[in-house]
Parts: structure tokens; C-alpha cells; sequence
């Protein structure tokens, strides 16, 4: 019998999580997806300090539109609230998630928002 959904995606999220580690220079940038929100943290693993969050639950902008738009409202968010603690590079960790979807709205909105990755 195959993995469930959940077994698959904890799977690959250890398996990645052993090469990707934040620094405080370049942080781990990590993202959570619910079925109704989407989270994303800054995390500097050397210290264990999250350098900085945005989620769609407390994203005023973030309440309109569908799930897509919203994860890219929030890439956005995100990146300018790295340029402002300084961080233009960050190591993506995509949490075990497939790179399309809302996950690759997210990126995209990043990047074009000015962070490196």
C-alpha cells in the first residue's frame, strides 16, 4: 500500500530539512499551507529565532481573492519585510509542499519583490 498525502509529505520535508539550514545573513524561509490560509517565517536555525512572519489570517489585503492570489499577496508582504530587516537572500524550504500552485504564486511574488532565493 502506498503513502498517504500527509506520510508523502513528511517524507520529502525531513529528507530536504537535513541540506537546509538558516543563517542569520541568509535565513531558512519556510511555508505552511492550511486548506483556508497560508504562513510564511524567516527562520534563523543557528539561534532558533524566527526573523520574521506574514500570514494570510491577519492580511487585511490578503481576504480577497482566491487562494493563489492571496499566497502571492503574501510573498510580496514577505519579501518587503525582509528588505526591511536588511535580508535579500533567503534558502527556500518548501515544507514537503509540490513547487506549483500556490506555493509557486508565493515564489514568484518573492522573487519579484526583490528576494533571492
Amino acid at each position: 500500500m502506498g503513502l498517504t498525502k500527509l506520510e508523502r509529505r513528511k517524507r520529502i520535508k525531513r529528507r530536504v530539512r537535513k541540506h537546509i539550514s538558516g543563517t542569520t545573513s541568509i535565513p531558512r524561509l519556510s511555508v505552511f499551507r492550511s486548506n483556508k490560509e497560508f504562513y510564511a517565517q524567516l527562520i534563523d536555525d543557528e539561534s532558533g529565532n524566527t526573523l520574521a512572519a506574514v500570514s494570510s489570517l491577519n492580511n487585511k489585503e490578503a481576504a480577497k481573492g482566491n487562494k493563489i492570489e492571496r499566497a502571492a499577496l503574501i510573498g510580496k508582504a514577505l519579501a518587503e519585510k525582509a528588505s526591511g530587516a536588511g535580508i535579500q537572500e533567503v534558502k527556500f524550504d518548501r515544507n514537503g509542499y509540490l513547487f506549483h500552485g500556490r506555493i509557486k504564486a508565493f515564489a514568484d511574488a518573492a522573487r519579484e519583490a526583490g528576494l533571492k532565493f
